[in-house]
């Protein structure tokens, strides 16, 4: 199950991804916002991350207009490694290395079908569960 979550900066590129979603068959959540209204994307981010955190979400994607703010914001939640991706192989990279949880998106930086495909990547890639990995990802957390 996957929590997804925008700002207005992401709302119409968050509407594409639902959709392409759904036509795969995978289950989401939204968290809002829920039109093109001006809002705050912490609001969106934070509450995309704490069900991501709380183990009710396997996986989040959170959008606003460049994805920096609303990374930063989701990355304040303990347990979470949100991953701002811009291109397939860092999606990838991500998952396999960081095994990060949150997909973080650019509605301003990359495009719908390049958003459909980082977002397939990223649900689609299993972490290595290489020993390296495990403990530099142990050593983010305190």
């Amino acid at each position: 199950m996957i929590a997804i979550g925008s700002d207005h900066g992401g709302y119409a590129l968050k509407q594409a991804i639902m959709k392409h979603l759904e036509s795969k068959g995978d289950k989401y959540t939204d968290f809002g916002t829920y039109s093109e209204a001006s809002c705050d994307y912490p609001d969106y981010g934070r509450a995309v991350a704490k069900a991501v955190a709380a183990g009710e979400y396997q996986f989040g994607i959170i959008i606003c207009g460049t994805g920096i703010g609303i990374s930063i914001t989701a990355n304040k939640v303990p347990g979470i490694r949100a991953a701002l991706c811009g291109d397939c192989f860092s999606a990838e990279a991500t998952r396999l290395h960081n095994d990060a949880n949150v997909l973080a998106l650019g509605a301003r930086v990359v495009g719908e079908g390049l958003a459909c495909k980082i977002v397939d990547t990223f649900l689609d890639t299993p972490f290595s569960n290489d020993e390296r990995h495990i403990r530099r990802i142990s050593k983010i957390e305190p």
